[in-house]
């Protein structure tokens, strides 16, 4: 009888064991600190502008801490989950309300894609390919107000795999109002083809008010997407064109708007990379229009800690009022601001 015991607990430690050994839990994580200035910013209160010096987090990239993990289910079918919370170092604050408040899903993978279920950040995520910056503060998300920030809580999601560099993804995100299935919902689509030395992004992504509609071109509204880049040994370069559509605003407001951009990234040494990049758009309706202009540096002091500086101006025509940054610290309509932020950030 005793054999028999030390026999079956035997067999249940091997057991463990090897589930222990098809399942993986990562712990990970980034801090970014640093120091950011704006001149002009304006006070529509006393109609006057002033600079504005500030210890921040998040300009270069968010601080973020996650958990991610894996279970082998066997014939190819895996279990994943990933938990992520972003918040910024200098004041200890979450940057959106919940803890997990990036990333909160889990999903199942296989030989026919990827489902996922819960919050995630397709949108961003489908941008930052796209922009040379990597969408820092001064980048892509610039000159739309942060609208290709907007993540996607409520998420139905399903990506193809990678079919000889071609991959689609299709997300719903659901709104959970009573009166009508499109209400508050946000669906987005993407396409890639990916080569050795080049690769084709196309994005479609649409979100909705409370009442299902298109009112605000940085908030609710119709994007799509066109862009691309081209690797050329150290020389990486990018290029997209994004359009936004607001059909259902007041006829007194903007309802589309016209955003391009051009850059590059060029891996100087081993330790340092240098970043260029301007974006322009135009505004409908009386909107204006504005150009902005980014300059970069990463230097690595190992492979998981890096020094940044970023420096930018934006210049407003007609009545535009763009930050340099993705903030509301705007000018005065019509005027120009120049930013720069320094800092570093350290990966686990």
């Amino acid at each position: 009888m005793k054999k028999m015991a030390i026999a079956g607990l035997a067999a249940a430690a091997l057991w463990g064991a090897a589930a222990h050994a098809q399942s993986s839990v990562t712990v990970y994580g980034r801090v970014v600190g640093g120091i950011d200035y704006q001149t002009n910013v304006y006070d529509p209160a006393t109609g006057k502008s002033s600079s504005l010096l500030r210890g921040v987090g998040n300009q270069w990239g968010t601080s973020i801490l996650g958990f991610k993990g894996e279970e082998d289910l066997g014939g190819g079918l895996k279990a994943l989950f990933t938990l992520e919370s972003g918040f910024t170092l200098d004041d200890a604050q979450f940057n959106a309300p919940g803890l997990f408040n990036r990333r909160s899903y889990v999903g199942l993978q296989g030989a026919w894609g990827t489902l996922k279920l819960g919050k995630d950040l397709p949108l961003a995520d489908a941008y930052w390919a796209l922009d040379p910056v990597g969408q820092q503060f001064i980048g892509s998300a610039t000159l739309v107000r942060g609208r290709n920030w907007q993540g996607h809580d409520n998420l139905i999601s399903y990506a193809t795999p990678d079919r000889g560099g071609l991959k689609a993804s299709v997300v719903t995100s659901l709104g959970e109002r009573p009166g009508g299935a499109s209400r508050l919902r946000k669906d987005i689509m993407t396409l890639t083809y990916a080569a050795p030395t080049f690769e084709l992004r196309a994005i479609y992504d649409v979100a909705r008010d409370a009442d299902g509609r298109y009112r605000d071109l940085y908030s609710t509204s119709k994007n799509l997407a066109l862009g691309g880049t081209v690797t050329l040994d150290a020389l990486k370069l990018f290029a997209a064109y994004e359009q936004l559509s607001a059909p259902d605003g007041a006829a007194s407001r903007p309802d589309k708007a016209r955003h391009y951009w051009m850059g590059g990234r060029y891996r100087a040494t081993g330790a340092l990379t240098l970043i260029g990049a301007a974006y322009r758009t135009t505004v409908n309706r009386g909107g204006g229009s504005a150009s902005l202009f980014m300059l970069g540096a990463d230097y690595n002091l190992s492979r998981r800690t890096l020094l940044y500086a970023s420096v930018g101006t934006v210049r407003n025509g007609g009545n535009a009022n763009f930050s340099v940054e993705a903030t509301n610290n705007n000018p005065a309509p019509g005027r120009g601001q120049s930013g720069l932020y320094l800092g570093m950030a350290h990966s686990f």
